[in-house]
């Protein structure tokens, strides 16, 4: 910060950070000015021969000692005054401010009775208060310049810098997961990077418009997952969960299309401080896989969770050609006769001709011969026009019960199985922050 002489010139300019308190614990030795309500809370203390850790008075509010730290997202606001020191009138007053950064120069609007020359009366002031959201991290100033005219006609200036730091408050990384064509799941997980607790007060995706957002944060009755309203400590994170479908349509159908639109949306973060401050950000634009053509998909439809033992166990399929080139498929589930055989029962039939996009439904029927956790694999797929085998390993899980189970076993379960040469298509990113 430049230091002026006051006696040099005829105004005095003043400028302060407008910033909430701080929270600041009473210990045994607090380091201050003597005029802080902190050092003379400790003076009481020493006159009354108490200690200050034997009072348990808490933590105290304390008022910034300088201009600080700002985090990017947070509104920067300062107060600017401008004093008449003498006694007679000053012409041609304009105030000025300025915000410096790495990059860019930013003229902060200021009232118009600031801007425009002014005549200041002996005694009199002109106040403003500019508010600016810091929109990039690193080193900024604050540059705050008063000009005007001597009564000799002499034109003088004053210049006074503040310098402060903007900071990066949130680190958050994304994982993104393709279950099928239409359904991706977003991990977001946010860190706080900060010094002192705050509070998530909003975290949402904004979709692109050729996906649809569903949040999975909250439970069936709507509450949130977490216990406490998503509060984060330093250096603690929390993830966020979220299922992105693309609507049905002619981009859905067309794979060349659809692989051009990887886009999903932008999460928006909007937190307060321990204090109330508000925050808000915005990620760059979140990126799923790129959509890769796989040759067929196997979906479990309509499969109970529970049965009894020495019931006959049935469940829907459907099973999706997804390749570029006609299928003509021989479904085989083969049959077990060891000791440890798990379940009864066999399927071997052919399937229709399916041409590239179309599906067809069949059930299959098992008679489960132990209790605990069944699965139910391997189901075989073949191609004959292609003389192509598909093996699916764990096509369906059943869980099997005493005669005597008096729960209503109806439960159902849908499950997804896609052959692909790597199934489980997971990617980790830190993501870029950007002001709104």
């Amino acid at each position: 910060m430049e230091m002026v002489d006051p006696d040099a010139h005829l105004v005095a300019l003043k400028v302060m950070r407008l910033m909430r308190p701080t929270l600041v614990g009473l210990g045994p030795v607090v380091t201050c000015e003597s005029t802080d309500l902190v050092q003379r809370f400790n003076n009481v203390q020493e006159s009354d021969g108490v200690a200050g850790e034997t009072l348990a008075a808490g933590q105290v509010l304390l008022l910034p000692q300088s201009f600080g730290s700002i985090y990017l997202g947070e509104t920067f606001a300062s107060y600017i005054c401008v004093h008449n020191t003498t006694a007679n009138p000053v012409e041609c007053v304009t105030v000025k401010a300025d915000l410096q950064s790495n990059t860019t120069r930013i003229n902060l609007s200021m009232h118009e009775h600031a801007k425009s020359p002014v005549i200041l009366a002996p005694g009199g002031t002109i106040d403003d208060v500019i508010r600016y959201e810091v929109k990039e991290i690193g080193t900024h100033i604050l540059v705050c310049e008063v000009n005007y005219s001597t009564p000799a006609g002499y034109a003088q200036s004053l210049r006074k810098f503040f310098k402060f730091q903007v900071l990066k408050p949130l680190d958050v990384k994304t994982k993104f997961y393709n279950a099928e064509i239409d359904e991706i799941y977003l991990e977001a997980q946010i860190q706080n990077v900060t010094t002192s607790p705050f509070c998530l007060e909003k975290v949402e995706l904004d979709g692109s418009e050729d996906y649809s957002v569903t949040p999975l944060n909250t439970l069936p009755n709507g509450e949130s997952v977490f216990t406490v309203k998503h509060m984060l400590q330093p250096n603690n994170s929390c993830q966020f969960l979220y299922c992105i479908k693309q609507p049905k349509g002619e981009i859905a159908k067309d794979k060349d299309t659809l692989r051009q639109f990887n886009n999903v949306g932008k999460l928006d973060i909007v937190w307060r401080s321990n204090l109330g401050e508000k925050g808000r950000l915005q990620t760059s634009q979140l990126q799923r896989l790129p959509f890769e053509c796989k040759t067929l998909r196997l979906e479990v439809l309509d499969a109970m969770n529970t049965i009894k033992i020495g019931t006959v166990f049935t469940f829907n399929c459907r099973v999706t050609n997804t390749s570029e080139q006609a299928m003509k498929l021989n479904v085989r589930l083969a049959a077990t006769f060891s000791a440890d055989s798990q379940y009864t029962g066999c399927a071997d039939f052919m399937l229709g001709l399916l041409q590239s996009g179309e599906s067809a439904e069949f059930p299959i029927s098992v008679c489960p011969s132990k209790l605990g956790l069944v699965k139910i694999s391997p189901l075989i797929l073949t191609n004959t026009l292609q003389n192509e085998q598909f093996t699916i390993e764990n096509v369906v899980d059943v869980f099997v019960v005493n005669s005597d189970y008096n729960n209503d076993p109806t439960t159902h379960q849908n499950k997804l199985i896609r052959y692909e040469s790597a199934a489980n298509c997971l990617t980790q990113k830190q993501v870029q922050l950007q002001v709104v």
